[in-house]
């Protein structure tokens, strides 16, 4: 590994040198791209530098060892040796982590699409807890929320919400949310005290920009329409809903949530987008690999990941087997466990298949 050191220093210093050329400022993306490389490169360089002095300690240590005689010394040298040695293997795992080509789509902002499934109305209820638990996390982090369309139900829940997450590694956080979200508790209509097992599902999109998927003109139906729903200010009085049909695709995207026309049209380009940059980041994925699978899941919609028990507190990962028994606190928005556990995991099996 350490072989590769003065091959990644060079590319250090040509990534610095085009930094330092004027003409560089002039051209944003060819910066953008230089920055995002040297966040990649320079960690990597720093620490295989940290791993090369620690083997040149060990050595020197180790050339001690043979040569000293006072029993005390030699206690210490032992003793440091052993903690040179610790740290180089620490050193070398970070390295390795370090190695793994960076996701590309990591630092990207994500709309995401909680829609409630077999359940009824407990599902569509669960949906409002999703979505609460995300957006609670999302504050703590310090991430902003924009809700693009929303189908309420009278009880409070959602049949449908779609919304974008915007901020730091937003999409490298919560990429591993894609999937089907089981919930058994008791429904607050159940008299007979039963607990009922519903189901949500989990869309994760990384936000495509305009620059990353083409929308063509011809390719778009628009339809304008009333907005429909439980009711509010402007609802069905004027034509501000929008209803986007790609026709190359067959998707359909509805925006209705805002009184302006203008906005819901924009909003529903946003996630026309974010689908159709999907679908080819899907299709890439696929040709890389037809069979593989991580084991955090195959990022499959219809993979059941999640198990959310309220009669024993018990949030249950499947794809990790990690079990926690404080739902109510992760629910609140404290998902920094489960995000961190699916992390390391998604590192390592990187690492396995590297």
């Amino acid at each position: 590994m350490l072989e590769k050191l003065p091959e990644y220093e060079k590319q250090l210093q040509e990534i610095d040198n085009k930094l330092s050329n004027p003409d560089t400022m002039s051209d944003m993306n060819l910066y953008k791209k230089l920055m995002v490389d040297r966040a990649h490169v320079a960690p990597i360089v720093e620490e295989m530098q940290n791993l090369n002095n620690l083997k040149q300690q060990i050595k020197d240590a180790e050339e001690m060892l043979k040569e000293e005689d006072d029993p005390e010394m030699l206690a210490m040298a032992k003793e440091e040796l052993s903690e040179l040695k610790e740290a180089a293997l620490e050193s070398s795992k970070q390295c390795k982590m370090l190695l793994i080509p960076p996701d590309p789509l990591a630092g990207k902002n994500i709309i995401m699409e909680i829609r409630a499934g077999t359940g009824g109305d407990e599902a569509a209820l669960f949906s409002a807890d999703l979505f609460k638990m995300y957006s609670h996390y999302a504050e703590k982090v310090g991430w902003k929320i924009d809700i693009m369309s929303s189908n309420e139900t009278g009880l409070g829940g959602y049949k449908e919400i779609v919304f974008s997450i915007s901020g730091k590694d937003v999409y490298g956080s919560l990429r591993w949310e894609s999937g089907v979200h089981r919930v058994q508790r008791v429904p607050e209509t159940e008299s007979g005290g039963r607990v009922h097992t519903s189901a949500v599902t989990v869309a994760v999109l990384p936000e495509a920009e305009e620059t990353d998927i083409e929308i063509k003109q011809e390719d778009l139906k628009i339809d304008v329409m009333r907005a429909g729903g439980p009711g509010g200010q402007c609802v069905n009085t004027t034509d501000s809903a929008v209803r986007l049909t790609h026709l190359p695709t067959g998707l359909v995207v509805i925006c209705q949530d805002e009184k302006s026309q203008l906005k819901n049209k924009n909003k529903a380009l946003r996630v026309l987008r974010s689908r159709l940059y999907d679908l080819e980041e899907e299709k890439k994925q696929k040709e890389r690999s037809e069979a593989r699978k991580s084991q955090v899941g195959s990022g499959d919609r219809s993979e059941r990941i999640r198990t959310y028990n309220f009669p024993q507190n018990r949030l249950t990962d499947h794809r990790l087997n990690l079990t926690l028994y404080k739902l109510e606190i992760i629910l609140s928005g404290e998902l920094d466990e489960v995000v961190e556990a699916l992390k390391i995991a998604a590192g390592e099996q990187a690492m396995q298949d590297a």
